[in-house]
Parts: structure tokens; C-alpha cells; sequence
């Protein structure tokens, strides 16, 4: 009898679950992950990390779902990229247009720090409560660059860097001990664009005049009572609080579950024909490196492997049922040689189904180079993109080597085979060498922009030397085609494609876990797309490139200060 009763109430329970309004709930504390994992050790990493198409699916699922009535949003300390903020921010604007209720809780938005990124998010609910004890870093945006140039004159390292040309200011923390005016210009443009993204935002979410959210920023950070005042937030209250009150606003029995969850068991119930037409995603994400994508385990992001991406888009493209691809970039370069396989794979895809390239984050230099021949390329605003350029060089350690006491000799076979050893300076003739390398990658990487984006020559040029853009600025100057995120992307490549606009997004590769158990067949195989674990970054200079200090990723990167977060 009692075991019955208690089948019974746990039927019920079921049953009142599956009808009960539903608050989605977003916890963004541990921040979120691009795509799914590459390889085991990015699984593990990513353990707690809702994943952004997840979110942006189960936001637009939502949105006409009847039992849906609200969404509450937990915003961490752990920072998001301003581009991914965009997304998130759109989602949520598009899900508070459908008239339900849209709440944004912190602990603080910036704790004695800025907060100015993760509260231009919260600006974009319909309610934003904080904890009583926490604050809102509003401050505005900053870019900084130190230069050791002089610190390491004194250890007796001197630098002979070449750079395609006056914006590509990669190296400039080694070579220079202040910004050059170019290099000024630039940051200058970019902090200026930034701003102007956030003040429209926040005055627009918070419905103040775009000139008082601009003093607000010079009168930031602000307490908790302060911020109440200023109306950046709408009250203090703990986290209980504020989910108590969602709850009673959605009504009844309310049941909260997260996003991610809720899209995942959407897919799993429609269960979708795995031969219908649909759109491939095709993800590329960190550093750009030959070989397989993967992570290191000495920690730092993913790499982009070009036989990883490669192999992908060789299999979308060999799939009858793809009928457009998106392709979503984001990072901030790497190799040249790696770049430009996975700039001839999307040419080749392109000739035979729409390539349409999501940017994320970053998508600069190496990052633009991949995405450069799509069809359509869509960014965000706030997307750091361009720096169409290239430097490459090696430091000089002898008069250091000479302080502390080694000698070093070399014997070699070949005029310049010992061109590379950081021990010596480039000969006139080896200059040569470096300078003919840096023009030949300089114009080939232009050449291509102008063929791509149906740009004059002298026009890529004139937009390229190295020079980094904004996603709003990139679009104005038709580096880029369209504004928006990964869901506008990917209903373009459904409409380029005569798709419907539900039909079916599927990652690749997409692979069995037999296949990833058996190996691949030979590099036509789309288990060749597999990842795994791995360093490496300038091929046969990574050795070099770590003494030199540069970025690990390779010729064509961007360095990581530029991110705004």
C-alpha cells in the first residue's frame, strides 16, 4: 500500500513538473564555452560551462513556449569576451520582446574592479538586482600595452623585428618603450567604438539619455546604494530574494532549469532525422597551428589545427545532405601556413554550398585570413577583427650570454644556417631573406582580401597594414558584411540554402565513437578531423618563438591584450 502511494506522488510530482510554468536560468559564474570539446582534456575543462549555442538555442526555443515565463541570469566574476556579452545581450533582448519577464542578478559587478562589460550585459534584462554588499564597476574601457624594451636593453637583449607595416604592432612590446602614433591610433579607435557600443546599450536597456550613461562611466565605480540611485540597478537583494520573486512572478508551482538543459532536452525529444538537409558548424576556435586542433596541457586556450578544420569542412562539403555551412571563428591568428589551408578549404567549399563565417570574440589576422573568402561574414560590433598584416624577427641574446659568462660557437653548413640562432644578428644579406618573407605573406594575405572582398588592391591596402578593427567600424569598411551572432548567421546560411528555418544545425565533424576508436582511413576521413592534446606553434621556430617572447601562435597573431572584457 504504501509503495503504491508513493509510485503515485512520484508520478504526480512528474506530471506537475512537466506542466508547471518553467524558469529558464542561465548561470554564467564559471562563463561559458564556444563550441563542444575538442579533445578530452577541453571536456574536462569545460565540465561546468554552459555552452553558447546551447544558450542561444534554448533562448530562441523559449521565446514561444507557452510554460516559459521568465529567465533569470547569474553573472559571475569570470569574464566573457565583449562580442560573446553581444550575443548573449541580443538573445535576451529577443527573449524580453516576446513579453516575459527577464532578471539579471550579480553578487558584484566588479568587485573594486571594472565591471563595465559584465554589467553592459545585465543592462539588457528587464530587472537587474544586486547583493547588498557588492558594487558596479561601471569605469568605461581601457587598453594597455607595457614595453620591456628598455628593461631587457639592460639585460643585454636586443630585438631585430620586421612588420607588415605600421598598425601591426605585435612585437612593438619589445621594440619600442612607448606606443608609436599609429599604434595610439589604432587603440585610440577601438576604445572609442567600444564605448560608443556600451553607452547605446546601457542607455537603451536602462532608458537614460545616452549623455548621462557617459557621465555615469566618469563617476564610476559605484556602491550598491549608489548604483540604486543612479537607476543602473533596480535593487539590492541576496539571491534568494531574487529568485523567490521570479518564481512567484511566473506563477504557481514554478520549476527552474537551466538553459542549456532545457535545449538539449528539446533536441532529444523531437529527435530530429539525421538524414534531413540542414547547416553544418564547422568550429574554429584559439590559435591557428598546422596540424590537429587540440589543447595544451600546460593550460592557455584551444588551438585551431588546419588538418582539424580542414578535414571538417572537407566532410560538410562531401555531405549531400549540407546544404550551407557557418563556419565560426574565433581567434586571433597564428600560422601563416595554417591560415591559408583553411582559407583554401572554405574556397573550395564555397564553390559548391554558401560558407557563411560567424565571428566571435576575435577573429583577426590569421582569424580573418581563414574567414576572409566566405560568402557572408557576420560579427559583432564588438568583434576585434582585420590586423591584415604580418611581423616576424628574433631576438639577439650575445651581449647577455657574453655578461653572464657563455660563449657560444657555431658551426654551419650553408651561408644562412645559422640565420636563425638568437646568439648573433641578422647579416645584410639574411635582412634580405626576412624582408622578402615578410612581403611575400604581406601581399599574398592583401591580394586575397581584395579578390574576396571585391576590394580594389590599393582600397585592401589602405585597410589593412596591420591595423585592427572593431566589428561596427570592420562593417562600415566592408571587411565585413553583416552585424549579429552565431542565430543570424546561421538563419542567413538557411536562407542562402532554400532551407526552412528550422531545419537541422549538426556540428562536424560529426563522427561515431567507433570511428574516433578505429582511427581514421587516410586523410579523406572525417575521423582525421579528430583533436587531441598536443604543443606546438611556429612549426620549426616554436623553439625560437618562446626564447623571443612572442605570441605562441605564429606570425599572423594578435596580441592578447587587445581582448575587452
Amino acid at each position: 500500500m504504501d509503495a503504491g502511494k508513493a509510485i503515485f506522488e512520484t508520478v504526480d510530482k512528474l506530471r506537475q513538473r512537466r506542466t508547471a510554468p518553467l524558469v529558464l536560468e542561465l548561470d554564467l559564474t564559471e562563463g561559458l564555452t564556444e563550441g563542444p570539446p575538442t579533445d578530452p582534456l577541453s571536456a574536462v575543462l569545460s565540465m561546468r560551462k554552459p555552452r553558447l549555442s546551447d544558450v542561444l538555442a534554448g533562448l530562441k526555443r523559449g521565446r514561444g513556449d507557452s510554460r516559459v515565463k521568465a529567465l533569470v541570469v547569474k553573472i559571475g566574476g569570470n569574464p566573457l569576451g565583449l562580442a560573446v556579452v553581444q550575443e548573449l545581450r541580443q538573445a535576451v533582448t529577443r527573449f524580453r520582446a516576446s513579453g516575459k519577464l527577464t532578471v539579471a542578478f550579480s553578487e558584484t559587478y566588479g568587485e573594486f574592479g571594472n565591471g563595465t562589460v559584465p554589467y553592459y550585459l545585465a543592462s539588457a534584462f528587464e530587472r537587474v538586482y544586486l547583493q547588498p554588499s557588492g558594487d558596479v564597476g561601471l569605469t568605461g574601457v581601457a587598453l594597455e600595452q607595457r614595453f620591456v624594451k628598455g628593461a631587457l636593453g639592460k639585460l643585454g637583449v636586443g630585438y631585430e623585428m620586421g612588420q607588415r607595416h605600421e598598425y601591426k604592432t605585435a612585437a612593438n612590446t619589445f621594440t619600442q618603450d612607448h606606443m608609436t602614433e599609429p599604434h595610439r591610433e589604432s587603440m585610440e579607435r577601438i576604445v572609442e567604438s567600444v564605448v560608443d557600443q556600451v553607452v547605446a546599450g546601457i542607455a537603451e536597456g536602462r532608458r537614460l539619455d545616452p549623455a548621462k550613461v557617459r557621465e555615469l562611466i566618469d563617476r564610476g565605480p559605484f556602491i550598491g546604494s549608489e548604483a540604486v540611485e543612479a537607476g543602473l540597478v533596480d535593487g539590492l537583494a541576496y539571491r534568494d530574494e531574487v529568485y523567490d520573486e521570479v518564481k512567484k512572478a511566473a506563477g504557481g508551482e514554478a520549476h527552474l532549469q537551466y538553459v542549456s538543459r532545457y535545449a538539449r532536452a528539446a533536441v532529444v525529444r523531437k529527435l530530429p532525422n539525421p538524414t534531413a538537409d540542414g547547416v553544418a558548424l564547422v568550429q574554429g576556435h584559439g590559435q591557428i597551428r598546422m596540424g590537429r586542433s587540440g589543447r595544451s596541457p600546460l593550460g592557455g586556450g584551444g588551438a585551431m589545427g588546419s588538418d582539424t578544420v580542414s578535414a571538417a569542412l572537407r566532410a560538410a562539403r562531401r555531405d549531400d545532405h549540407v546544404k550551407a555551412v557557418v563556419f565560426r571563428v574565433d581567434s586571433p591568428g597564428g600560422s601563416y601556413v595554417a591560415s591559408d589551408t583553411v582559407w583554401r578549404e572554405v574556397v573550395l567549399t564555397r564553390k559548391v554550398k554558401p560558407v557563411i563565417v560567424s565571428m566571435g570574440d576575435l577573429a583577426a589576422s590569421g582569424g580573418y585570413f581563414v574567414s576572409m573568402a566566405a560568402d557572408v561574414i557576420v560579427a559583432q560590433p564588438g568583434t576585434l577583427t582585420g590586423s591584415i598584416g604580418v611581423f616576424g624577427g628574433k631576438p639577439v641574446l650575445s651581449e647577455l650570454l657574453e655578461r653572464i659568462g657563455v660563449n657560444s660557437e657555431l658551426v654551419a653548413g650553408g651561408a644562412n644556417a645559422g640565420m636563425f640562432s638568437t646568439t648573433r644578428g641578422f647579416s645584410p644579406e639574411q635582412w634580405e631573406r626576412v624582408n622578402a618573407w615578410l612581403d611575400r605573406i604581406y601581399d599574398d594575405f592583401v591580394g586575397k582580401v581584395a579578390q574576396s572582398r571585391d576590394l580594389t588592391r590599393e582600397r585592401a591596402h589602405e585597410l589593412a597594414r596591420g591595423r585592427v578593427w572593431t566589428g561596427a567600424d570592420a562593417r562600415e569598411r566592408g571587411l565585413v558584411d553583416e552585424l549579429g551572432g552565431l542565430e543570424d548567421a546561421l538563419a542567413v546560411a538557411r536562407r542562402r540554402a532554400g532551407l526552412a528555418e528550422d531545419a537541422p544545425v549538426r556540428i562536424y565533424p560529426r563522427i561515431h565513437p567507433l570511428e574516433r576508436l578505429r582511427g581514421a582511413e587516410s586523410s579523406e576521413d572525417k575521423a582525421a578531423a579528430l583533436a587531441r592534446v598536443r604543443i606546438d606553434a611556429w612549426g620549426p621556430l616554436a623553439r625560437l618563438s618562446a626564447e623571443l617572447g612572442l605570441p605562441a601562435a605564429g606570425p599572423l597573431a594578435l596580441p592578447g591584450w587587445y581582448t575587452i572584457r
